[in-house]
């Protein structure tokens, strides 16, 4: 699971700040639904203030509207602490009967997902899936190694030579001692729950079902529901049998508010939101009036700041990929011979993988190759067409102002000699030559002095 300063408090009062505001925006995004439906909840992705509010909203709706059940179809590869400890807290506390399936084939319930599992009265998985890995890995660039196994004599197997801090193994423990508090409040295996958080051991279903962490095996919700009928399960406090076989099954869908908030949850979405606004406000100084790339950049850095309330970052990585901005702005002024390209690319590279630190089987991470390495090379094409236009610029015939008058063909209206008058560009100006040039004949213009121009005597006609 990933660990995101899982101080109390800081991801809870975010996610209700989101919940009130989602609540007084956007009351919308569910189907109508009625007493003994099955309320459908699909979270696809990472667990965030926006997907928790998604499903202890659906929870509440079914405490409200006395359903059946709540069915939570998920297949996530992690997430926050705070946002994890907020759902369990709504599935523990329910009073209709919560029912995690892990599906389609080839999801997960890493990290995150697998304290939801444990936390269900009904945990059940899809062949081909997996459940477990969540053992905590700072966000903070800090590595927190998993410890190694206990001894036989019991010891923990904790000690100085395992590189962890103090805090890592606080947070170790804290977990170690949550999912403990989790399996034993739904009767399942502790030790392997234990061992998931400690060790980031992971099975498959079939393994999963032979140790006593899932209760079912189904290939569809159908054959699920008739694996559970009549099952009696702990709800508040109180058997309950479960009655989902024929009962109205119901989709609750996001808001469109929880569909943007989880949308910019998203590390890459955040990190080329803040590619867009940088390039966006550097083109707009550079070049003022545009407007568009003005006003493209400041949203984008808009979206960027909400997308950064809701995901902790480490402020080493955000100076890291500001110094590599900086530095491949200032190849374009800065005669370098590519190292300060070199040095930008790789401070951004280096600072991206920082910024949102996870763990490596969790998608809340920055994709090198799919999402740094074109941030880069898109900005390495802006560079160099913007090296290109100036080379052109500086390289081109001056065509305003004085200087541009070089070379102009006139025509002689008083005689030189050595100084006189002659018509270019659509002006009179006195001219000297060092020649005698007669009025009528043709001249070039070879200098200016001042306001006087150098000519000399032209074969060409005007």
């Amino acid at each position: 699971m990933t660990r995101n300063a899982w101080r109390p408090g800081r991801g809870r009062v975010l996610g209700r700040v989101i919940g009130l505001v989602l609540g007084l925006i956007l009351l919308g995004g569910a189907s109508s639904s009625r007493a003994g439906d099955v309320l459908v909840v699909t979270i696809d992705g990472s667990i965030n203030p926006a997907s928790a509010d998604y499903l202890i909203g659906a929870i509440a709706r079914a405490d409200e509207e006395n359903a059946a059940a709540v069915l939570i179809e998920l297949d996530t590869p992690g997430g926050l602490v705070s946002a994890t400890q907020d759902i369990i807290q709504a599935m523990l506390n329910a009073s209709v009967p919560t029912i995690v399936y892990v599906r389609p084939r080839g999801a997960t319930a890493t990290s995150a997902g697998t304290f939801i599992t444990l936390a269900s009265n009904v945990a059940a998985m899809m062949p081909g899936t997996s459940i477990g890995a969540a053992h905590p890995v700072s966000l903070f660039g800090g590595n927190s190694t998993p410890a190694s196994p206990p001894s036989e004599d019991g010891a923990s197997g904790e000690d100085q030579s395992s590189g962890k801090t103090a805090i890592d193994q606080k947070i170790e423990n804290f977990l170690a001692a949550y999912v403990e508090s989790i399996a034993k409040q739904r009767k399942r295996n502790v030790e392997w729950a234990i061992d998931a958080v400690r060790n980031s051991v992971a099975v498959t279903a079939e393994e999963a079902l032979e140790l006593g962490v899932i209760d079912v095996i189904a290939d569809n919700r159908r054959d699920l529901f008739a694996a559970i009928e009549g099952r009696e399960v702990e709800v508040d406090g109180q058997m309950q049998k479960l009655a989902v076989v024929g009962a109205p099954v119901v989709l609750v869908e996001k808001t469109l508010v929880q569909a943007i908030f989880d949308f910019l949850s998203d590390p890459n979405v955040a990190t080329i939101l803040f590619a867009i606004g940088a390039i966006g406000l550097y083109l707009e100084f550079q070049s003022p009036g545009m407007i568009l790339p003005g006003t493209v950049g400041v949203v984008a850095m808009i979206l960027l700041g909400f997308a950064l309330q809701i995901l902790p970052f480490s402020w080493i990585g955000v100076l890291l990929v500001l110094v590599g901005v900086g530095l491949l702005i200032a190849e374009l002024f800065i005669t370098s011979f590519g190292l300060l390209f070199a040095a930008g690319a790789t401070c951004f590279l280096i600072g991206g993988t920082m910024v949102f630190h996870r763990p490596e089987v969790s998608d809340l991470t920055v994709s090198f190759w799919e999402v740094l390495v074109p941030i880069v090379a898109a900005m390495t094409v802006m560079g160099a067409f913007i090296a290109y236009s100036l080379g052109r610029t500086f390289s081109s015939q001056q065509t305003a102002g004085v200087e541009e008058m070089i070379g102009l063909i006139g025509r002689c209206e008083m005689a030189i000699d050595p100084k006189g008058k002659i018509f270019v560009h659509g002006e009179y100006w006195t001219s000297i030559s060092g020649e005698r040039i007669d009025p009528g004949e043709a001249v070039e213009v070879m200098g200016i002095e001042g306001l006087t121009l150098r000519v000399r005597r032209s074969q060409r006609d005007i």
